[in-house]
This record gives C-alpha cells, structure tokens and sequence, in this order.
C-alpha cells in the first residue's frame, strides 16, 4: 500500500454534499445580512466556494499523501503557497469579471490586485476554510478508523479465544481416551459406563457451549462432576469433595474454564497415590468475585514439576483475553496438598 491511499475517498459522497451545501448556506445567509446585498452574496459565495473545494481535496488527497505523510513539510509548504497564489489569481479574476471591478467590495476602500493586504486577506480566508474542512474531514477518518481497528481487534480476540477453546478440548478428550483405553485392555467392566459418561460430555462440549462466550455455573459444575465420575472408575481409591455455595444459582462463567484445573488434580495427584483425595471449593465473595479453589494430595514434591501442561497455560491465556488483568490464578503447596485458587469476576446471567 503506498502513502498516496492512506487517504481515501470513505466518506458517502452524500455527506460531503451535505457538508459543502450546509456551509455555503450558512455564509450565504450571514454575508447577505451583512450586507444587505443576497445577490451579491450568492455570487460571491458562489465564486469562493468554486475554489475552496477544489483546494480542499487537493491537499487532503495529493499535498498530504505526498508530502506531510512522508515528512516533507519544506516541499509541502511551498506546495501550499504555490496553491494559495493560484487561488487568488482565479478569485481575483472571476470576482473583476464576474461580480465587480472592485476586487474587494468588503473592504471600505477600493483594492487593486497583488496588493499585500488583498493578497494576505484572500489566503487567511482560504486557510480557514481549508483548516476547518480538513479537521472534519480527518476527525471523521480517525473515528472510523478507530471503530475498525476496535472491530479488528475484537475478531483477533474472538479468533484466538476460539483457538484456545479448541485446544483444550482435544486435550480433555484425549486423556479421557487414553483411561478408555487403560480400562479396555483390562476388560473392565467399566467400559460401557465411561463410554456413556464421555457422551454426555461430547454433547455438552459440542453442543451446549459451543459459540457460547459464558454458561450457567450449575451447567459448568454439572460438567465436571460428569467428568469426576469418569476419573472415579479409573481411580480405585479416590475422595472428591465438592462444596458449593446456595447462592451461585445466576453466575455465568466462560464455558470449560476450571475442567483443566480438575484434570490437572487427577493428573498429578494421582501419581504413585493410592489414596488420592480431592477437595473443590466454590463461592462468592462479597457479591463481586467467584472462588473456585481445588485441593489435592500428592505422594512427594517431584510430582510438582509436573504440574502445568497445556491445559493450565491455554486456561490462564483464555483469562487473560476474557477478564484482562481483572482475575487472580495462584497456586501454593500446603503440608501434602497442592492448591490451586481461581477468582473472576462475577457475571450474572441478565
């Protein structure tokens, strides 16, 4: 893309119409009152405007491009000059042959051309008219450039988040394959009710979040006791605890948002553990921040390294899209238990 279409005609040639019809109105009306001469004004105006529109458009569109976008302030000054001094050839000319020999019938004595009070009158004019044109025009171009920036960056953020959610999926289902699997080659009788559970799941995931940006709560932690009870059939001694307040029934929160913070419990918890206990907490604090915290035990401090994975990382990056800096995720190791205590804001359902 070249300097020169940085500037494009993307205003609707309606509202320049309206623009340049409004003012010449507006100085008809004032100049004829002056006066007391509407006649006189309207051709004076008429001549004026001629010359202030094409003035305009050519500095928005071929002095700027050219020169100011690129620096060259000297060239576009002289330019600008050499602009003005045309301009007041042509109005000098037309005003003498058109409307009266006296140049300058405003003034209260009779003017001659290319005298410097003439000439310094006529350009101040036309710097006005070209100074207050172009500050529309270009406050108008910011401000929808502004707004496309603003929608660009909302489909940058909605691509991206997307991007995210579709890992993490994958990521769950994956693992919960691989404990298919492990019970398979067991002939566990297990089988047909993980197969079962995992469907609820698929259909939660593929159906009832999708394209959604919050869900209800209640549907959230439905999802996650689903998946609890999966873990339970590969786990034989294992203890989840689930605490909830009575008051979260309105919460909405970004759908599969704490299922990796579960998964990761079971993950790392439950290596060389055979006794594996898992605690969830979650409740509002004073009506502005959702808690959820999850504890688990482990077997030794080794475990922890482990602890991460691309479920933590793509849940952290989703808060950070979603909530911005407006979220806190820390983790913390106490006695045997590992900690992990998530707090977003609180969004109600209307």
């Amino acid at each position: 893309m070249t300097e020169i279409q940085k500037l494009k005609f993307d205003i609707k040639l309606k509202n320049h119409v309206w623009f340049w019809g409004s003012y010449f109105t507006l100085n008809f009306l004032r100049w004829g009152a002056y006066f007391n001469d509407y006649p006189y004004s309207f051709k004076s105006n008429l001549i004026e405007f001629s010359l202030h529109i094409p003035l305009v458009y050519f500095n928005l569109f071929v002095l700027v491009p050219r020169y100011v976008l690129k620096q060259k302030y000297i060239t576009y000054t002289f330019s600008l000059i050499v602009s003005l001094f045309g301009i007041y050839l042509l109005k000098t000319a037309l005003t003498y042959y058109i409307i009266s020999e006296n140049i300058w019938p405003e003034a209260n004595r009779e003017y001659h051309p290319f005298e410097i009070n003439h000439i310094v009158a006529v350009c101040i004019g036309e710097l006005y008219v070209l100074a207050m044109a172009s500050s529309v025009y270009l406050t108008l171009t910011w401000l929808r450039e502004r707004e496309r920036n603003r929608s660009l960056r909302e489909n940058q953020f909605k691509i991206k988040l997307k991007y995210l959610e579709n890992q993490i999926q994958p990521h769950f289902f994956f693992n919960t394959l691989n404990n298919l699997y492990a019970l398979s080659l067991e002939s566990s009788d297990k089988v047909p009710d993980v197969i079962i559970k995992l469907s609820n799941l698929m259909e939660y995931v593929l159906y009832d979040v999708k394209g959604t940006k919050f869900v209800p709560l209640i549907k959230e932690i439905d999802y996650i006791q689903n998946y609890i009870e999966i873990e339970k059939l590969r786990f034989e001694n294992v203890e989840v605890t689930v605490n909830l307040e009575s008051n979260i029934e309105d919460i909405v929160v970004p759908p599969l948002i704490f299922i990796s913070l579960v998964e990761n419990a079971f993950k790392h918890g439950g290596v060389n553990n055979n006794n594996l206990k898992i605690k969830i907490n979650c409740k509002v604090i004073d009506n502005k921040m959702l808690d959820f915290e999850i504890l688990n035990n482990f077997v030794n401090s080794q475990n922890l390294n482990a602890k991460g994975g691309i479920g933590l990382v793509n849940t952290k990056k989703r808060l950070k899209l979603i909530y911005k800096n407006d979220f806190s995720l820390k983790h913390k190791t106490k006695l045997n238990y590992y900690i992990i205590r998530l707090q977003i804001p609180i969004n109600n359902e209307d």
